[in-house]
């Protein structure tokens, strides 16, 4: 008998040609089960209802003709008049009867599945699945409902009458209308999936890229205890990795705040159960289920040729990974982006909330606090939407929003799907917006830096600029960009750039791991009872202090190194002042006071130090970790403020004995000492970085920290344009590297313009100027 006249096929009967018969979520269930199952993924088995047996449902209880005189009242334009429509549609389905036959073949494949997993009344989640969803460019996630934790005949036969009637929620028929599909003839087919004890394990999703960048050499990850609703609903931080594709190495775990979690009631459905402390501050995912989940989500993209959204499922009972629904991804698939927008804030005060952000645009528009879903009226177009987290329900407002904050949540909970779709500013988790923001008030939200959102109070201007990145000449100058911030990389990869030329340690250690490297190492020999508690309180995640600095250095050195793999990054070892190394918690003990940390005790002479080489080793065993463990070979190193040659050859054997080995060594051209003993030190190193900014100030003999005659450091002063060209011709004649990293040519377009015209082998520059630099120097 022919598929398209069945009212039930089981999921191996099923592939992703079967669409318009159980609808994409079915069809790509059917799709893995066939054919991926034999690669070793695990896919829980199941069958679906077709599109036949709900429209047989339909005509058996006279709904059809019915649903047609309700929507033919119904204005698109009036919430009001959605609330109306939806609510007649559900109530004709849900109060009508199964058809005997169909309830009797619905009873008969249950049984069925319950004597394969040798289990009377079997747990199942009752999934809808609408026959225009998950296409390329639109998701319908959330739109139609699901019922997990199913068991029994009766239960069962009320979830799939539930799902029938979830085709006309409000979101759903909203949805419906906003992407142009007809709300008559789209059918509803039913999923029905062995459930997965994740209840006593873990569940979340994954993305085959980033989902905010579209940056496509990783495989992000969420994960949570207990069911996964909770991710969706946003109730919780999920935990977060993210996994290198050409290397296969986790390159960042971020712990999440998992404080609750979903787990089976006993008569049925989830209910909510507090997560023990202990848990809270562990990984819901071992290495060895992030590297196997990672590798399932690139077979699997491989197999659909396209970017995935996955859901996957951990059983608590056996250890088993499963997964539980793929579907296209929505927001970078249809193509790759031609255009690059910059967005350039100016910003000087300090923003009263921040939170994670979704997307990279910025918001700005009077608040609205709404508590919960049955407010939702009071909503205007333009404001900004505040509450404490988002469902489905939401939708019909968010697509109105100027931007949305949420105090829970994370990158995949509702919230953040539905906001990356709509194309819409969002910041979820900040924790208290509801009871920081005020209804009314003025407010800008921007989401362009990065993982961290930041909300400022009132109106903050703002511009946009566009390029096409097709229409960008090439230069024989290599251009290449200075970073610090890693939640920027991805993004920042797609710029017309030849990699990394300083990759700054020091926002990783100051935004990222905010205590001092000694602080760490010494940690259980510190006697300041408060202090220890704070270090312990910021490093729960790690018994041993100094792993959690090398850790969490590599993670920050990782990214960047990743998004721009396979192409060189050039990451400066640690280059703080003392005063800044004094402001990480800790640094009071191990700082002494200077009058002008600019010239005193920084670079070089730190990592000689006795009392500072312990730290100067944890950096050296990040970078290492980064290059071995992790695969990133494409990481240089560079030391900074080398005064002396001698200074140059024991931190050269200093870095050779802390385990870097067969990699290459820059040293920073910022001294005069390194000018006129330029040959010298390129006897040591790989090649000179020129540090416009230093070399400025100690040829032109000023504090670049004194503000009153700041007026006087100008890279285009003779003596240091002198200075630059010296450095350019003796690395040329030794066939070293070359290249500039200050501030110099990302500010002064005559600057680069002589840098160009020296014959300087790569600028590195500030994201912000890359662009506007190359069209400035192919002019001829």
């Amino acid at each position: 008998m022919l598929k398209k006249f069945k009212h039930i096929l089981w999921f191996k009967q099923i592939n992703s040609n079967d669409g318009t018969l159980v609808g994409g979520k079915n069809a790509s269930l059917g799709e893995m089960v066939r054919f991926l199952s034999k690669k070793g993924i695990n896919i829980p088995d199941g069958f679906a209802l077709t599109a036949k047996a709900y429209w047989y449902f339909l005509k058996e209880n006279k709904i059809d003709n019915k649903l047609k005189e309700i929507f033919e009242k119904f204005n698109p334009k009036s919430l009001k008049s959605l609330r109306k429509t939806g609510k007649e549609a559900r109530d004709l389905i849900l109060k009508a009867e199964f058809p005997k036959d169909l309830a009797k073949k619905i009873i008969k494949s249950y049984k069925k599945l319950c004597k394969k997993y040798r289990e009377e009344n079997v747990s199942v989640a009752v999934r809808s699945s609408a026959t225009a969803e998950d296409l390329a460019t639109a998701s319908f996630a959330g739109q139609m409902e699901t019922y997990l934790n199913v068991r029994g005949q009766d239960e069962l036969l009320q979830a799939v009458k539930k799902c029938m009637a979830s085709l006309f929620t409000d979101r759903s028929i909203s949805y419906r209308e906003e992407k142009g599909f007809e709300h008559l003839k789209i059918a509803l087919s039913v999923g029905v999936q062995k459930m997965v004890r994740s209840d006593l394990g873990a569940s979340g999703v994954m993305f085959t890229l980033d989902t905010e960048s579209g940056f496509e050499n990783v495989v992000l990850i969420n994960s949570i205890w207990g069911v996964g609703e909770m991710i969706v609903k946003g109730k919780i931080t999920p935990d977060e990795f993210y996994v290198f594709k050409p290397t296969r190495a986790i390159i960042v775990k971020n712990l999440g705040r998992k404080t609750k979690k979903y787990i089976y009631a006993k008569k049925g459905g989830l209910k909510e159960a507090k997560v023990k402390e202990g848990d809270q501050l562990r990984f819901s995912l071992t290495d060895k289920d992030i590297l196997t989940l990672a590798d399932w989500a690139c077979r699997i993209k491989e197999h659909y040729g396209k970017h995935q959204d996955i859901e996957w499922a951990k059983d608590g009972k056996t250890g088993d990974l499963f997964i539980v629904q793929s579907r296209p991804e929505t927001i970078h698939a249809p193509g790759e982006a031609k255009v690059y927008k910059e967005y350039e804030i100016k910003a000087k005060k300090k923003p009263i909330l921040s939170g994670i952000a979704v997307g990279d645009k910025i918001g700005v528009g009077p608040v609205r606090v709404i508590p919960n879903v049955s407010k939702i009226d009071q909503f205007k177009e333009g404001e900004v939407l505040v509450t404490k987290m988002t469902d489905p329900d939401w939708v019909p407002v968010m697509r109105q929003a100027s931007a949305i904050i949420t105090d829970e949540g994370g990158k995949t909970c509702h919230a953040s799907i539905v906001a990356r779709e709509l194309g819409i500013p969002a910041i979820v988790g900040t924790g208290s917006a509801t009871k920081i923001l005020k209804t009314g008030e003025m407010v800008t939200v921007d989401c362009t830096r990065g993982r961290h959102g930041r909300i400022y109070e009132g109106k903050v201007s703002f511009r946009i600029k566009e390029y096409d990145l097709k229409k960008i000449p090439k230069l024989k100058t290599k251009i290449m960009i200075n970073i610090g911030a890693p939640e920027i990389a991805f993004k920042a990869s797609f710029l017309p750039v030849e990699g990394v030329g300083l990759a700054r340690e020091e926002f990783i250690i100051a935004e990222k791991i905010r205590v001092h490297p000694l602080a760490l190492y010494n940690f259980n020999s510190l006697k300041n009872k408060k202090l220890k508690k704070k270090i312990e309180k910021m490093t729960v995640e790690h018994k041993d202090k100094k792993e959690y600095f090398v850790r969490e250095l590599a993670e920050g050195i990782a990214q960047i190194a990743a998004a721009f793999y396979p192409k060189e990054v050039i990451v400066r070892f640690s280059d703080f002042k003392t005063n800044e190394y004094k402001n990480l918690v800790g640094g009071e003990l191990f700082e002494k006071e200077e009058s002008n940390p600019m010239l005193g005790f920084r670079g070089a002479s730190r990592y000689l130090s006795e009392d500072f080489q312990p730290a100067f080793k944890m950096e050296c065993q990040a970078i290492k970790r980064v290059r071995e463990a992790l695969g990133l070979e494409n990481v240089s190193v560079m030391v900074p403020f080398c005064r002396t040659v001698k200074e140059g050859e024991k931190v050269k054997k200093l870095i050779s004995k802390f385990g870097l080995k067969d990699i290459r060594i820059y040293v920073m051209a910022e001294a005069p000492s390194n000018v006129i003993l330029a040959d010298e030190f390129l006897k040591i190193f790989d090649g000179m970085s020129i540090g416009s900014n230093d070399l400025t100030q100690l040829t032109l003999g000023l504090d670049r920290d004194n503000g009153s005659i700041a007026y006087i450091g100008d890279e285009t002063n003779e003596a240091v344009k002198r200075s630059i060209s010296k450095v350019i011709k003796v690395c040329k004649a030794k066939k070293k590297y070359c290249g500039i990293c200050g501030q110099g040519p990302s500010d002064i377009p005559e600057f680069a313009k002589f840098l160009q015209k020296e014959g300087i082998e790569s600028m590195s520059l500030n994201p912000d100027t890359v662009i506007k630099t190359i069209l400035n120097l192919s002019k001829k």
